[in-house]
């Protein structure tokens, strides 16, 4: 918790900002002073005094992820580096697809995607677009080209043309709700003024934002405008790995069985304006996902 500390030397009042952290087992205290008076603003001071605190810690442990990470990978051989891409993109396909509401299990998607064996008596469509879905995550990985708004209806069109012809590939002019949330996306008419600031911001800090986070506010940015009909989660969950990969750290998964927590952690950022929340959730599964190159 942070709290505000008052010394008063010579007569003079003096306020500082104080939060402790343990690090290797010790308590350590962060200091930052106020002034003589408490700012009006002392709330988001309070915030930003966090996040910067926050910031240092986890930007450590992520540093330190990525490099052993690449380690690992270059020490690897081509057949067994082959592989592990292999079950990440099952994995991947089957809990983001999970996510959306398809009934393919884990071993149905594996079998689909390993071994051309369309499951029996499940939807055409969820295979289908498991499918498209694999396809579509390994050509990601392989452009050159950099994220626009072609780029992403294009993907779109390639994940949904085949199943959901109507809406693959177009930018919706209709109002939609997202089941089970309290947070209202926005109205056809401000969907592509959102998307023009999406990619000009996304344009100025692709450069200059850590990559974790950018990787994590792209993914909240996007899926909050929710410009299409269907697949906003997929096509955001598509962006953030794109860009973890192009930035060389190791790319997320978010389990099928973590759902409640991810949604809560999106939910509450939309309705607070608060992209804190998310990144904050978003960074403590990154970290923990990959605790096994922090040893």
């Amino acid at each position: 918790m942070v709290t505000v500390k008052k010394k008063v030397l010579k007569g003079q009042t003096y306020y500082y900002l104080e939060h402790s952290i343990r690090e290797n087992g010790k308590v350590h205290p962060r200091i930052t002073y106020l002034g003589k008076k408490i700012p009006k603003n002392i709330e988001e001071i309070k915030k930003r005094f966090l996040d910067d605190i926050s910031s240092k810690t986890w930007q450590t442990d992520v540093e330190k992820i990525r490099k052993n990470y690449s380690q690992n990978q270059r020490a690897m051989p081509k057949s067994v580096k082959e592989k592990e891409l292999e079950s990440f993109t099952i994995n991947f396909t089957y809990d983001t697809q999970r996510i959306e509401g398809s009934t393919l299990t884990r071993k149905e998607t594996a079998d689909l995607l390993e071994r051309g064996i369309a499951p029996m008596n499940k939807p055409m469509r969820d295979a289908q677009e498991a499918q498209a879905h694999r396809d579509l995550f390994l050509k990601i990985l392989k452009s050159k080209k950099d994220m626009s708004l072609q780029e992403i209806t294009d993907w779109h069109w390639e994940l949904f043309n085949k199943t959901k012809s109507d809406i693959a590939g177009k930018i919706r002019k209709y109002q939609v709700a997202i089941r089970g949330s309290k947070f209202m996306p926005p109205t056809p008419v401000e969907v592509y003024p959102m998307l023009t600031e999406f990619f000009k911001w996304y344009n100025k800090n692709k450069n200059k934002l850590h990559p974790i986070e950018l990787a994590a506010l792209t993914h909240l940015k996007f899926v909050t405008i929710h410009p299409f009909g269907d697949g906003n989660g997929r096509i955001s969950r598509l962006i953030m790995n794109f860009i973890l990969s192009k930035k060389k750290y190791p790319m997320l998964d978010i389990p099928y069985e973590k759902r409640n927590s991810y949604y809560n952690a999106l939910e509450r950022s939309q309705l607070k304006k608060e992209e804190r929340i998310f990144l904050q959730w978003f960074i403590k599964r990154y970290i923990k996902e990959y605790k096994r190159y922090l040893r």
